[in-house]
C-alpha cells in the first residue's frame, strides 16, 4: 500500500485529489495540509511514501516545503495550476521527483504517485527540453568538482540522462546493454548523493558536463 499526503489550500482540490486515489487498492491518503508548514509537520508524523505538493499555499509555499520534507524515504511531486517553467526547475531543484499540472488525466496522477513511490522520477523528455532550453542557462560558475566521483563512462550515461534520454537510448548509443546503463545510473546516485533521475539532471547542467542546447 502506499501512503500519500495532500498538501493544497483549497479543500474541494484535497477531496477531489482523495477520490481519485482512495479509490486505488494500492494507493491511500494518510493525511491532508493545508499549507507547506503543515505538510512539513504532518510528513514527519506520518511519513508517507509520497507528497502531492501544491506550490502556491499561504505562508511557507510548496517548494520550501519540498526541500525541508525530502529524504531517503518520503518522495514529493508537485501539483499546480501553473505550468511554468521557472516551477518545474525550482521544484526539481528542490527535490521534488516529478511535476504536474492540476487539469493531468486521473491516470497520470495515479502513475506519478506509483513512479515516485519506487523511488523513479516522472520526468518526461518533454519536460527535460524545457528545464534545458528556458532555465538551466543561468549565470554562474559550473560546479565541475561535483562530478570528481564520477568515471568517465559514468559520465557519459550522466550526460545521456541530463539529455532526456531513456536507459535503453543511452545502451544503444554507448554500445552496453540497458542493465549496465541502469547499474551506472544507480552507482552515480549514490556518489552524488541524489535519489532519482530528475536530480541527476539539474547535476548534469549546473555542473557544465552538458550544455543548454545540447542534444542527445
Amino acid at each position: 500500500m502506499i501512503s500519500v499526503l495532500l498538501a493544497d489550500d483549497q479543500p474541494l482540490v484535497r477531496a477531489g485529489l482523495r477520490a481519485l486515489l482512495d479509490t486505488e487498492d494500492d494507493l491511500t491518503v494518510v493525511g491532508e495540509a493545508a499549507d507547506g508548514a503543515e505538510a512539513i509537520r504532518l510528513a514527519a508524523a506520518l511519513a508517507p511514501d509520497v507528497v502531492l505538493m501544491d506550490v502556491r499555499m499561504p505562508g511557507l509555499d510548496g517548494l520550501e516545503a519540498t526541500r525541508r520534507i525530502v529524504s531517503g524515504r518520503t518522495r514529493v511531486v508537485v501539483v499546480t495550476t501553473f505550468d511554468l517553467d521557472e516551477y518545474i526547475y525550482e521544484a526539481l531543484r528542490s527535490g521534488a521527483s516529478g511535476f504536474l499540472v492540476k487539469d493531468a488525466e486521473p491516470a497520470e496522477i495515479r502513475h506519478a504517485v506509483r513512479v515516485a513511490a519506487r523511488g523513479d522520477a516522472l520526468l518526461s523528455p518533454g519536460v527535460t527540453r524545457r528545464l534545458i532550453e528556458e532555465f538551466i542557462a543561468r549565470p554562474a560558475e559550473p560546479d565541475t568538482g561535483r562530478l570528481a566521483p564520477l568515471t568517465g563512462r559514468e559520465r557519459e550515461v550522466l550526460a545521456g540522462v541530463a539529455g532526456g534520454l531513456s536507459n535503453g537510448q543511452i545502451a544503444e548509443a554507448l554500445f552496453m546493454s540497458p542493465a549496465t546503463v541502469k547499474t551506472h545510473v544507480n552507482r552515480m546516485m549514490v556518489k552524488l548523493a541524489v535519489h532519482d533521475r530528475a536530480q541527476l539532471v539539474v547535476i548534469g547542467y549546473e555542473s557544465g558536463l552538458v550544455r543548454p542546447g545540447y542534444r542527445a
